[in-house]
């Protein structure tokens, strides 16, 4: 059984996030979205599939490396169908911790996914950057998953 086995199925979830990044707004907003998720490579794999209320389509692409003992976590969209730079990482504890590179517009920021609150029926995730090399983190998007 996966790490990532938890997320299989379809979902209701409740997405809450920052309608600017990285400026220090406070103004958040908020939407729900299906989501289904599908098992792959005997748990070693998953991909799940968001649709927003917009019409834009999100995958993820989680694949586990045996060597490493770690996650990559490959997130697309359907409006740009591109791949973003991967966040990588492990469970601890019934908690996950992803940390990857990218860019806000032209700021470079070190990415932070967390999994958390990890149930049968539900589970949390969070996404986090940090323009100064972790230093400090602005919590940015908030998904609540609850079993369909």
């Amino acid at each position: 059984m996966g790490e990532f086995d938890f997320l299989v199925g379809s979902w209701n979830v409740l997405n809450r996030r920052l309608t600017e990044r990285l400026v220090g707004s406070d103004d958040w907003v908020e939407f729900t979205a299906p989501a289904t998720c599908w098992r792959l490579f005997e748990g070693m794999a998953n991909v799940d599939e968001i649709v927003f209320p917009d019409g834009v389509r999100g995958l993820t692409l989680r694949l586990f490396n045996p060597a490493t003992q770690e996650w990559s976590l490959n997130w697309a969209s359907s409006d740009t169908g591109t791949l973003f730079p991967p966040v990588v990482g492990r469970f601890d504890d019934g908690r996950g911790v992803f940390h990857g590179e990218d860019t806000e517009g032209d700021t470079p920021v070190r990415v932070r996914f967390v999994w958390s609150e990890i149930t049968e029926r539900s589970a949390r995730w969070e996404q986090a950057f940090s323009a100064d090399g972790g230093a400090t983190w602005e919590l940015n998007w908030t998904m609540a998953f609850t079993r369909a």
